[in-house]
């Protein structure tokens, strides 16, 4: 952790008009800064690290579906979370991912200042590289605390966005098998 880090806390906690030297706030800058590094770790990853190597041939050339993948970011834009759901899908081509790693590649996407209509791009575009699938589509629903603890101030709002790459773009069949598969489509 940067020494510098810590201090900005403390300059926000005063700033705010909190006395930083009170015994319930000594420690927050220190454990705000670790915090915020945590948060946002998936700097320090790379879509090479995270697959490492678990690309298996495979002769399906079925749709493989992992719904449901939870995630926690943080919007770039006023630095507070937004927490939700990803369903990713892909079409081999004779190469299947570890089925891990597909949460992992929404993790370390997701653990990175975003906004999500970014973070979605950002997946759909790692998978379709690493497997050279025939297709790739991402849905991410999520809730955003800017939109619910500041401004307009709305509880119940959810975003949803998606990319749809390959198969997924060209087929309205494909991408309606996916989006009835993850109870998208009635």
């Amino acid at each position: 952790m940067t020494l510098s880090l810590p201090h900005h806390y403390r300059e926000i906690l005063k700033d705010l008009g909190e006395d930083p030297d009170r015994e319930g706030l000594l420690d927050t800058p220190k454990r705000a800064a670790k915090a915020m590094q945590y948060v946002c770790h998936g700097y320090s990853q790379s879509v090479e690290d995270i697959v490492n190597g678990a690309l298996f041939t495979s002769d399906s050339d079925e749709m493989v579906i992992v719904a449901n993948i939870e995630l926690y970011s943080m919007c770039e834009h006023h630095l507070l979370p937004f927490i939700g759901k990803a369903h990713v899908a892909y079409i081999p081509t004779g190469k299947v991912l570890g089925l891990s790693k597909i949460a992992r590649l929404v993790d370390m996407f997701a653990r990175r200042l975003q906004i999500q209509e970014n973070l979605t791009q950002q997946i759909a575009e790692a998978i379709q590289s690493v497997t050279q699938a025939a297709g790739v589509a991402v849905v991410i629903e999520a809730q955003h605390m800017c939109m619910m603890m500041r401004g307009v101030a709305k509880q119940n709002s959810t975003m949803n966005t998606s990319v749809m790459l390959g198969a997924f773009r060209e087929s309205n069949t494909t991408r309606m098998e996916f989006l009835q598969l993850i109870g998208r489509s009635k």
